[in-house]
This record gives structure tokens, C-alpha cells and sequence, in this order.
């Protein structure tokens, strides 16, 4: 039964993806002066790692985005324009979706709403709010979720990925937005999701970067540690707190007794096999996909992750 369910989801996703691709979805073109003036002269960084920067913008309705530096400047107007217009195509609730792009001094993307921030804040600012239990599961469903829709729609175009907590945003509502996406360009220097050719059994090293980053963030998710250096230090502190024997040493205090056990455990086991089979995964992202929302008691509707 599980094979023909997924066999009948691939067969449906990519029928979706057909019925519209040949349409382009509409973008605004953003005034360079505004863009800069809504990133306090894009001093309002976000992130910033090997492929590009992100900033913050605040605009003078009020609206809060994210602002994305192309960092291949020298690349041909034609080709930035195809990345806009792939990128627009993306449909998905954990996707921030692409609002338009500006051209000047840089080349820039503009996103949607980032109302409450990254998730790195929400971890490391002890003014915040701290995530209750139920938003922390939803944030890992809801990104394993849009790393599979990824997955199964890069035989048309590849994408560079990367996840990290500072690179999910939250919307007003708390609901997790991946943020780092772009097209892959031939100069090699972005990975990409494996082709949904590759189905379940894909192993490539791409597919197992993404799984292990996926592992290191459950980890931040349940410890409330953020990660930097590729999740070395994250696993490093977690192997020497001899969590096998005490689980509840490694649980972010902030959430204090407001988890359930067994849900923690199942996600807990989720990160330790993504870290643990790095360089040989034994599973695929949708098959995580579908042991999350089977395990973990947390009400999620599937249908509204895609916008047809």
C-alpha cells in the first residue's frame, strides 16, 4: 500500500509541476533606493555563508522581508532573470516565496514575510518567547516536508539547499519557511537535490549532506543549542553529555516539563540516524517525511503544502 501511495503522490507532483510550467508567475521589480533604504544600506544582516547574504528589510508600510544578495554579480542579466522566474515557480508552505527582485549596485532577491525573525533568534535570545514543544515538531515536519517537495520537483531545475536555524524564517504565525534556495549556476560552486530519478533509493552525496543537516537541526530544535561549524560542535557537545544514559540532559530548559517523552525520543532517533549515516544513508527524505507524521502526534494537513 505504501508503494502505490507513493507511486500515485510522484505521478500527481509531477503532473502539477507540468500543468503550470509553462506559465511564469509574476514578480514585482523593487526600486534599488527602496531596497537599499529598507536594509539601513544593507547593514541588516541576517545571515551571511558561502552563497551570499541576507538581509533584513523594513519597509515604510511596515512589511518585513528577506532581501537576498546574488553574490555572482557578473552573472548575465538573462540568467539572473531565469533565476527569478524559476525560483518564482516554487509553491510551498515552508518555502519563503520569492515577491520580486531589484537590480542596481547588487542584484537582489526580495521574500516574504519574515514577521517573527529566524529560528536561530528564537533559540538564542532570552527575550524571546521561547518555541513551545508543538512549534518545534511542526518546524522539523514542516521542513522535512518542503525539503521532499524539492526533491521530487528538481528534474526540472536544481537548486542549491542548505539548512541551518539561521536561515529558517518565521512567519507571523511561527510556521517554518526554508530561506536559503537559488538555482544551481555551471560554475559548480552550489550543490544541488538529487533528481527525482533517483526515487527513494537516491544515496548521492548531495541527498546526504541535506539529510545530515536536517539531523543537526532536530538537535537545535530539542537542545535549544545553535550549531555553527556544520553541526561539529552541536555533536561534539552531545556525545560528551553521555546522553544515551539521560536523555533529559540534553532537552532545552526552556521547554521545561511541556514536551512528550515519546515524541522526543522518536524525533531524537530521527536526528541521531541522519547524523550517525552521513556518508551512507540507509532512507530518503520522503521517508522521513512520512515517519514524522506518522510518529508524532502533531496534526498536520499535507494538502495545503502545495499551492497548484
Amino acid at each position: 500500500m505504501d508503494h502505490l501511495i507513493r507511486k500515485f503522490r510522484l505521478l500527481l507532483l509531477a503532473w502539477l509541476h507540468r500543468s503550470r510550467s509553462g506559465s511564469i508567475s509574476f514578480v514585482r521589480r523593487f526600486s534599488y533606493k527602496d531596497i537599499k533604504r529598507a536594509t539601513d544600506s544593507f547593514h541588516r544582516i541576517i545571515y551571511r555563508n558561502s552563497h551570499g547574504v541576507a538581509y533584513k528589510a523594513r519597509f515604510q508600510d511596515g512589511e518585513v522581508a528577506l532581501v537576498k544578495e546574488i553574490e555572482a554579480f557578473n552573472l548575465e542579466k538573462d540568467a539572473f532573470y531565469r533565476e527569478v522566474q524559476l525560483l518564482a515557480r516554487l509553491h510551498h508552505r515552508h518555502l519563503l516565496a520569492l515577491q520580486g527582485f531589484s537590480l542596481g549596485h547588487k542584484r537582489l532577491l526580495i521574500f516574504d514575510n519574515i514577521e517573527n525573525g529566524s529560528l536561530k533568534e528564537h533559540l538564542n535570545d532570552p527575550l524571546r518567547t521561547p518555541l513551545d514543544w508543538k512549534t518545534r515538531l511542526q518546524i522539523a515536519i514542516g521542513v522535512t516536508a518542503a525539503l521532499e517537495y524539492l526533491l521530487l520537483f528538481s528534474n526540472l531545475s536544481m537548486y542549491h539547499v542548505s539548512i541551518s536555524s539561521s536561515s529558517i524564517m518565521l512567519d507571523e504565525n511561527f510556521t517554518a519557511k526554508l530561506s536559503d534556495l537559488s538555482l544551481l549556476r555551471s560554475d559548480g560552486n552550489y550543490t544541488t537535490m538529487p533528481d527525482a530519478s533517483c526515487s527513494e533509493e537516491c544515496t548521492s552525496p548531495e541527498h546526504s549532506n541535506i539529510i545530515f543537516q536536517l539531523g543537526v537541526l532536530i538537535l537545535e530544535l530539542i537542545t535549544g543549542q545553535s550549531s555553527e561549524q556544520g553541526g561539529a560542535d552541536l555533536i561534539q557537545w552531545i556525545q560528551e553529555s553521555c546522553l544515551s544514559s539521560s536523555i533529559h540532559r540534553m532537552i532545552d530548559p526552556d521547554l521545561g516539563n511541556s514536551y512528550d517523552s515519546r515524541e522526543l525520543k522518536k524525533l531524537l532517533a530521527v536526528a541521531r540516524l541522519c547524523i550517525k549515516t552521513k556518508d551512507n544513508p540507509t532512507f530518503s527524505i520522503p521517508q522521513i517525511s512520512r515517519y514524522l507524521q506518522k510518529k508524532v502526534d502533531v496534526p498536520y494537513q499535507r494538502h495545503l503544502d502545495y499551492h497548484v
